[in-house]
């Protein structure tokens, strides 16, 4: 038996299938259907391991029939003709889910500077949904399923699950999970308003919070003059600040906002003087990131009484609105996208503010007439 006989009995039985020698090995070529993540027929090698004698050329021959059947079963599997893909899928049935988040994190991390703000945004996104998984138990598209469905459905804690659990799973080669048709149907329109402090309940708890501490008076003040989120205290530029009234963040190396750098407006600017918000008493607190730094502001605000500083930022929002300032200014101020902002803090207006706007509009003396 020799290969080119081996060869003409393939063409001749239509095969489409050839066996081919490299060195002292034989290997098969032809199209083969496309492999994992891939979505095109390829012509490839399919490796045999076998030597170019009489008992490995009737093994080739073989073998070429045998794919040829199952392409025409559609019954071709990778996994039973690449050593390498067998030994990763069988990589994938053993390795917990621990070993797949450490890899994760390695991976994240290397396409994206290690600073304050991506530690807090892969604890928050990531590391949270993923602490539910259990440490010694294979990642599997069900294990994955039944925490996200452990999650009550229509909240943000489900579309945060959905969307991590969405990339470890494509990370780790895991098909079929289909988050989008589980992650519910949540809108920041769907939470409940809170009920915001009014701008004198502020000035009342800033006064009270001053006489016990006067640096946490400081930040309260700042946080509700400028509707700072917690952690932006510890980015501002202080010496501006002591210049101006308004506002600046830096986008420092270690970070530094959420958002990075931008101007705002202190919303009463009466605030800035009578408070003396530029005579700059900022709290000495240290943390490792972002989420640490805001840990500390609800700590610390909560030691006084006031449990809800997020509020402040809320009312800050709200309060432009009641100023008339445009709505894509207040946005860029908060850090916000024009939609999310409008999502969150339209739905807290309340008839009061809307009627303020309209008398405010039709007492304008260049307004339009009826014909």
């Amino acid at each position: 038996m020799t290969l080119d006989k081996v060869n003409a009995r393939l063409k001749a039985a239509k095969i489409g299938v050839s066996v081919e020698q490299n060195g002292d090995r034989l290997h098969l070529r032809g199209i083969f259907p496309p492999k994992p993540g891939e979505s095109k027929r390829k012509q490839r090698e399919i490796a045999l391991g076998v030597y170019a004698n009489p008992s490995g050329f009737k093994h080739a021959e073989a073998k070429a029939r045998e794919i040829r059947s199952q392409m025409d079963l559609n019954q071709f599997d990778w996994l039973e003709w690449d050593e390498k893909l067998r030994a990763e899928a069988e990589r994938k049935t053993t390795q917990t889910s621990q070993q797949w988040i450490e890899q994760f994190e390695k991976d994240y991390f290397s396409r994206r500077s290690r600073n304050p703000k991506s530690e807090t945004t892969w604890r928050s996104n990531y590391w949270q949904p993923f602490s539910r998984l259990p440490d010694d138990k294979p990642l599997t598209l069900e294990l994955l399923r039944r925490v996200i469905l452990e999650t009550e459905p229509d909240t943000r804690n489900r579309q945060k699950y959905c969307i991590a659990y969405e990339s470890l799973a494509k990370f780790a080669g895991i098909s079929g999970l289909n988050a989008a048709a589980i992650k519910g149907d949540y809108s920041p329109k769907r939470l409940i308003p809170r009920d915001l402090p009014t701008d004198k309940d502020i000035s009342k708890w800033r006064d009270h919070i001053n006489t016990k501490n006067e640096s946490w008076g400081w930040a309260f003040g700042v946080m509700a003059c400028y509707g700072l989120r917690n952690h932006e205290l510890f980015h501002i530029d202080l010496e501006q600040l002591r210049e101006s009234s308004v506002l600046s963040l830096i986008d420092d190396d270690n970070g530094g906002g959420k958002t990075g750098s931008r101007r705002v407006w202190a919303v009463y600017p009466e605030w800035w003087d009578v408070w003396k918000l530029w005579d700059v008493k900022l709290p000495s607190v240290t943390g490792k990131d972002n989420s640490a730094l805001g840990n500390r502001v609800t700590k610390a605000f909560a030691r006084y009484g006031f449990r809800k500083p997020y509020n402040l930022r809320h009312r800050w929002a709200v309060r432009t609105i009641e100023f008339g300032i445009p709505v894509e200014l207040a946005a860029q101020q908060m850090g916000h996208s024009h939609q999310v902002h409008c999502e969150i803090y339209h739905y807290w207006i309340s008839d009061d503010v809307h009627q303020r706007a309209f008398d405010l509009a039709m007492q304008r003396p260049d307004r339009p007439l009826p014909p």
